[in-house]
């Protein structure tokens, strides 16, 4: 998994594509970052005319062992009720995955119980993680396990056609884990990056604070090893989404980073092949804390701001139609020769 090959972006379809956007009958730039976002999918997928429908959802779920230490406004129960929710169709992410004709699939990865449901596939790596406050998130072996989980989920779906991927998760305690990853990729201190994730007050924001600053003290992480970042204070869920986000990328499939989890999940994937990024786009900026650092460090700027901090892949599937109507853009509109329109004198 580590030495996964990932091509280098087609730089001359990207060229192709920018001049042939500027033939189009519109004033040159005049649709500003939807020219932008339609060269970038041109050099992602090597077609001048790109295509990103359909798109694929996949959402991992798996618990954290780090919910013990109280550092969650919601109990750990709450991960597979929500997993059941999906399942039933009554979340943000199922309503949006609906909304554009997404191939969506939801990914026991490391719940803490048993589910069973026809539609849940069932890949868990162990119930749940361990907290990283005490010990060890997960073994090295489960670490890798659950990467290679998500990068054989994800080239299912490339395989069942998709040209856009999302991913997503759902993990009570998973900005905690999140928070601490970002800390040592970053060297920030704690209390820049950690939020208020699902809805802590004050003081427990200060306790979470506390719980993550005194574990990577005790945790002994090599910063530059990913897989040792993820099975020291990692999640199951953000292992998978690092996985996705290889296959991904290594299959030339545009990748909407979703929010502050998914963010950091990005930047494990960028740790173990850097070309990575250059098939990610940031959907948007969520409001919990840590983000922004975390998308500045990815090198990459958000297509919407409308103060989510949802996850499950919800703000990704919103900012999906921006993608479209690019590609639809290069594809449909008529050039002034074609139109018959003069051109700028």
């Amino acid at each position: 998994m580590i030495n996964v090959y990932i091509p280098a972006l087609q730089t001359s379809a990207g060229e192709k594509a920018a001049r042939y956007i500027d033939t189009l009958t519109k004033p040159i730039g005049s649709l500003g970052r939807l020219e932008e976002i339609a060269v970038e999918l041109a050099a992602m997928t090597g077609e001048v005319f790109p295509t990103v429908t359909p798109p694929g959802v996949l959402v991992f779920a798996g618990d954290h062992g780090i919910v013990k230490e109280g550092v969650s406004a919601y109990p750990q129960d709450v991960t597979a009720q929500m997993a059941l929710n999906f399942l039933q169709g009554g979340a943000a992410i199922n309503v949006f995955s609906q909304q554009i004709d997404a191939q969506f699939k939801l990914i026991d990865i490391g719940i803490a119980s048993d589910l069973s449901h026809k539609d849940l596939v069932q890949r868990k790596v162990k119930l749940g993680t361990a907290s990283f406050y005490k010990e060890d998130a997960m073994t090295r072996n489960e670490a890798e396990l659950a990467v290679q989980v998500g990068y054989e989920e994800a080239e299912e779906l490339i395989a069942q056609g998709i040209k856009c991927l999302i991913v997503g998760e759902m993990g009570i305690g998973n900005t905690t884990s999140s928070t601490a990853i970002l800390a040592v990729l970053t060297g920030e201190k704690v209390s820049k990056l950690a939020g208020m994730g699902t809805g802590i007050s004050d003081e427990q924001l200060r306790h979470k604070v506390n719980v993550i600053e005194e574990a990577l003290q005790n945790r002994h992480i090599n910063p530059q090893d990913p897989i040792d970042i993820i099975s020291k204070i990692g999640g199951l869920e953000i292992a998978g989404m690092t996985g996705a986000m290889l296959a991904a990328a290594a299959h030339r499939i545009p990748i909407l980073v979703d929010g502050f989890i998914c963010t950091v999940a990005a930047l494990l994937a960028t740790e173990i092949n850097t070309q990575a990024r250059d098939y990610m786009f940031a959907s948007h900026e969520s409001v919990e804390q840590g983000h922004a650092c975390a998308m500045k460090l990815l090198g990459k700027k958000p297509l919407l701001n409308l103060n989510l901090r949802l996850g499950e892949g919800s703000g990704a599937a919103v900012t999906f139609p921006l993608l479209h109507s690019a590609s639809l853009m290069i594809a449909n509109m008529a050039t002034f020769q074609s139109a018959g329109v003069s051109e700028k004198e």
